[in-house]
């Protein structure tokens, strides 16, 4: 599972540095001027709340590590809840694009702002559903000792754990690196 996982990662990471650099390419040869419109706040704090998901993410290990899936359960929905939060603050970025004229029909290196936001939450909604999967998971095993003890021994349940703070934390990794390529080409 790890290695499919991987070869997941470096196609959207190809993906996207593809579309990248066409952004780039489109933006430069259109000589758009950089500053013409201000960058959307909403992708700023979107920036901040999946920063914060990806801190409660990572405690989710040290969690499952203590036994503690009451715990766990809360930091899984945390997580859920800030990439929730993300995902509804990207639209507002995108209301505000088009408040100030950027359309998605409209200059090219405008269309390319929304389609690599809107793939970048694709991808975050897919990580949200395997996390809610895991989420019902933990609070079913939590509710029986037996099957508890089962939970937390089981590789396989932390294997599936690690794979989904692999994934969040590359997503998060991933916007990052957008949002500093839109924050200096915008």
């Amino acid at each position: 599972m790890l290695l499919v996982l991987y070869l997941g990662l470096v196609a959207i990471t190809s993906m996207f540095v593809i579309l990248v650099g066409a952004y780039i390419h489109t933006h430069h040869s259109n000589e758009v001027p950089s500053g013409l419109h201000p960058f959307p706040r909403y992708f700023s704090l979107s920036t901040i709340v999946l920063l914060l998901s990806s801190y409660t993410i990572g405690q989710a290990r040290t969690l499952y590590q203590r036994d503690d899936l009451v715990a766990l359960a809360r930091c899984l929905a945390a997580t859920l809840l800030l990439g929730c939060v993300f995902s509804g603050l990207q639209f507002l970025g995108w209301r505000e694009l088009v408040q100030q004229g950027v359309f998605f029909s409209g200059e090219a290196s405008g269309t390319y702002i929304y389609l690599i936001s809107a793939l970048h939450v694709v991808h975050l909604l897919g990580g949200m559903l395997y996390l809610l999967v895991l989420l019902l998971r933990v609070i079913h095993a939590e509710r029986d000792a037996i099957r508890a003890l089962v939970f937390i021994r089981n590789p396989y349940y932390r294997r599936q754990l690690t794979l989904a703070a692999t994934y969040w934390h590359f997503i998060d990794a991933l916007w990052v690196a957008l949002f500093a390529v839109f924050l200096f080409l915008y």
